[in-house]
């Protein structure tokens, strides 16, 4: 009998640890699947090349699709509603107002800073009672779905240092940007299609110019780097085969480059060898997703009432939202869409009529899209410009026509699923010149981002020149009050 029981509890015990193991090692197996590189060794154990791949903590958001207003959109004509200064139309800004601030070069000169109220209406719109202006009919249908942020500001008063700063947490150029800092701390989702890929479109209104730098990889790896996106016949440059050349004849071609390459890197032992190995890889296997992917013509007719007519014109901002959406679906962590026209010096009520027509319905149809689809609560979308416009005109005011000025001090950016709470964050004063509680500075507006996107922006660092960088820098923290 004693014995009987000795060998069922040696049974047990082994039986206990036999199912144990299956389950470690069917784990592992699991793991490595998942994140190829998560059992590589070497690497700084100190450094987030150690994680590639990995968040700090589970993620609100999986994918990020950024509609960036290059020019900056008034938020006094769209967002932030001010009757003040409809009723002080004409009168000079109070001094005590303006303070010391800082002016640009195209106001600093004015004997007078006429205020400047809106020439559109505005009416109150989903459970926060978000003032929103009539140019946005199908954005204020969505407001539910919205976090209005009124208070973000900026110390950057020009265009260039103000986007850059937007796009990679410095003013000055050869950092990495937001997408590439999220490339290299979360990889791809699709071995098929680049982590972090470009859309770029133009509007009606006076255009301010983008440039590669702002989706550049800086020191990471340059596999990192933006892939952009054009509106030609061939979506991106060099991917298709030259004339003559097969898929078979291309694979020992590339075949035969990666032996040369892994050959030098051995004798050399520099990574970025084995950066353009993984480029040529991705370029070879993106000759058959992007095809797919980009071909909006098999779109439901559905889908293009919902985003407009425009979405079949290749280039356009409707089209590019679309295909923002068909590429985040395909499990690309970040689509950086740029749309131009928003520098509205002069005759602003008739070119921000025009841009709102480019953006107004696309915009909302994304987030209407993605609600429909499920995908909303795993999609951060974000909209805004680099900074926001003055309360006051530059240059003579006429009663049919204004003119505003860059004006970074306070302005108005909005959010949307991706553990976003919706909603009104942040108060600006009367004049809406200086914030008056809840102020988002832009390193926190990134150091939310990593957060919701389950990056811990202290720890997604990287060793260049002796020094650890991140892309909030030794600033940041989280705004809890937008998170779900």
């Amino acid at each position: 009998m004693e014995k009987n029981i000795f060998e069922f509890g040696l049974n047990q015990n082994r039986r206990h640890f036999l199912s144990k193991l299956s389950l470690g090692l069917g784990s592992a197996a699991l793991g490595s699947l998942l994140i190829p590189d998560l059992f590589k060794g070497g690497g700084d154990p100190d450094s987030q090349e150690m994680l590639n791949g990995l968040a700090h903590f589970a993620p609100k958001a999986k994918r990020i699709i950024y509609l960036f207003q290059n020019g900056a959109p008034s938020q006094l004509d769209l967002f932030d509603y001010k009757p003040t200064l409809n009723k002080m139309q004409g009168q000079d800004l109070p001094a005590s107002i303006r303070g010391e601030q800082r002016l640009t070069g195209m106001t600093a000169g004015q004997a007078t800073f006429p205020l400047a109220g809106s020439a559109f209406n505005f009416k109150q719109y989903g459970d926060g009672g978000a003032w929103i202006s009539e140019l946005l009919p199908n954005i204020s249908r969505v407001a539910n779905d919205i976090c209005f942020i009124k208070t973000i500001h900026t110390e950057a008063i020009n265009h260039d240092p103000a986007l850059t700063f937007f796009q990679t947490g410095a003013q000055v150029g050869n950092r990495p940007s937001m997408g590439a800092w999220l490339s290299y701390g979360l990889g791809s989702e699709n071995k098929n299609l680049p982590a972090y890929c470009v859309l770029l479109s133009r509007g009606k209104g006076n255009g301010q110019g983008v440039y590669s730098k702002l989706w550049t990889n800086g020191f990471l790896d340059s596999v990192h780097q933006g892939v952009q996106f054009s509106s030609g016949e061939n979506p991106v440059l060099y991917l298709n085969d030259p004339d003559g050349m097969s898929q078979t004849e291309r694979r020992k071609m590339l075949d035969k480059l990666a032996e040369l390459n892994q050959s030098t890197y051995a004798e050399f032992g520099d990574p970025e060898i084995n950066t353009k190995i993984q480029q040529y890889e991705m370029a070879f296997r993106m000759q058959t997703a992007v095809p797919e992917i980009t071909d909006i013509s098999k779109e439901p007719e559905s889908t293009v009432k919902l985003y407009g007519p425009e979405c079949l014109v290749p280039g356009t901002y409707a089209a590019n939202v679309l295909l923002a959406r068909k590429l985040s679906e395909k499990g690309v962590r970040f689509v950086q869409l740029y749309h131009q026209g928003w520098d509205s010096h002069g005759n602003l009520p008739n070119e921000l009529r025009g841009q709102c027509q480019d953006v107004d319905q696309a915009s909302a149809a994304l987030i209407t899209d993605l609600k429909q689809r499920g995908l909303l609560d795993e999609t951060l979308v974000i909209w805004g410009g680099e900074f926001g416009r003055t309360n006051y005109c530059q240059g003579k005011l006429a009663p049919d026509n204004y003119g505003r000025d860059h004006h970074p001090r306070c302005f108005t950016i909005w959010m949307a699923g991706g553990g976003v709470k919706p909603g009104v964050y942040g108060e600006t004063d009367e004049f809406g010149y200086n914030i008056v509680k809840d102020p988002v500075h832009v390193n926190d507006f990134h150091a939310t981002i990593l957060h919701l996107m389950g990056m811990d922006h202290e720890k997604l660092t990287y060793k260049h020149l002796g020094r650890r960088y991140r892309l909030t820098d030794v600033a940041g923290k989280v705004v809890n009050g937008i998170i779900a």
